[in-house]
């Protein structure tokens, strides 16, 4: 995955940040840890430059790991919960419509040349002993 690209899902969406930081940034709070990020690196093993990074700086989609480090170490666990049933057929026709348009966009907002401006080098040339020909 690029970085600086956030990847967007039909049924998922955030605008910003990954609502998990703010879950773990209070998980933190609640043990009396928030000035304290040293201990939290200490016992989770995860730096307190990412953890920073997390609350107050750039990072906006944490991995997973990194996450489940973080709030296992502090004595909690993570738990998937049913919310509702689905009819997999209608996601599933959903779920293509959805790609399809996101395709279609795609297609539509495809630069001509290359990001900088500059054409594609031409790479077609051969070496004669004395100089490149094309």
């Amino acid at each position: 995955m690029v970085r600086g690209v956030l990847r967007m899902y039909r049924t998922y969406n955030m605008i910003d940040k990954n609502p998990v930081i703010d879950k773990v940034r209070t998980l933190v709070q609640d043990e009396g840890l928030i000035k304290k990020l040293g201990i939290v690196h200490e016992i989770s093993g995860v730096s307190t430059t990412t953890l920073d990074n997390w609350f107050n700086g750039k990072t906006r989609s944490p991995q997973h790991a990194t996450i489940a480090a973080v709030i296992t170490s502090l004595g909690y666990k993570e738990e998937f919960v049913k919310d509702h049933a689905i009819d997999v057929e209608k996601e599933r026709k959903s779920g293509r419509a959805w790609l399809e348009k996101r395709q279609e966009e795609a297609k539509a907002n495809k630069p001509t040349k290359k990001s900088n401006g500059h054409s594609k080098p031409n790479t077609r040339r051969k070496w004669t002993g004395k100089s490149w020909e094309k």
